[in-house]
């Protein structure tokens, strides 16, 4: 009387397969949706940075994580850059901790105001 009859269920294997591929195809779109939106931005961005470290050179304007502002005098190693921050400090730095460069010195133009300084040091003698 509390037993229900059991019936045998008709063998559609093929609409269980569709059903389970309908069901992880809105994972796959979102997969798809954050791979375009925000993973391969993201790789790209970091691409930059690195390039970006990658030219320092002496004279280029960078900020450094914590904010501080300062120009390149010298790259000592791969991983270290010594940056001048005032007058006669200078300080060294993790090449990854440089956040951005803010400008890049022309090379004539600094090789330019070198000549004018070496002329009016001569004139001066």
């Amino acid at each position: 009387m509390f037993i229900s009859t059991a019936y045998a269920q008709s063998a559609g294997g093929g609409l269980l397969d569709q059903s389970a591929l309908i069901q992880f195809l809105p994972l796959v779109l979102i997969f798809v949706v954050f791979y375009f939106l925000l993973i391969r931005p993201q790789q790209s961005k970091q691409k930059e940075h690195r390039a970006m470290l990658e030219a320092l050179r002496r004279g280029d304007r960078v900020v450094t994580g914590g904010g501080i502002l300062g120009t390149v005098n010298r790259v000592v190693n791969d991983t270290e850059v010594e940056v001048d921050i005032a007058s006669n400090v200078r300080v060294r730095v993790l090449r990854s901790t440089i956040t951005s460069v803010l400008a890049k010195p022309d090379p004539s133009a600094a090789r330019d105001a070198a000549k004018e300084k070496d002329a009016a040091k001569a004139d001066k003698l």
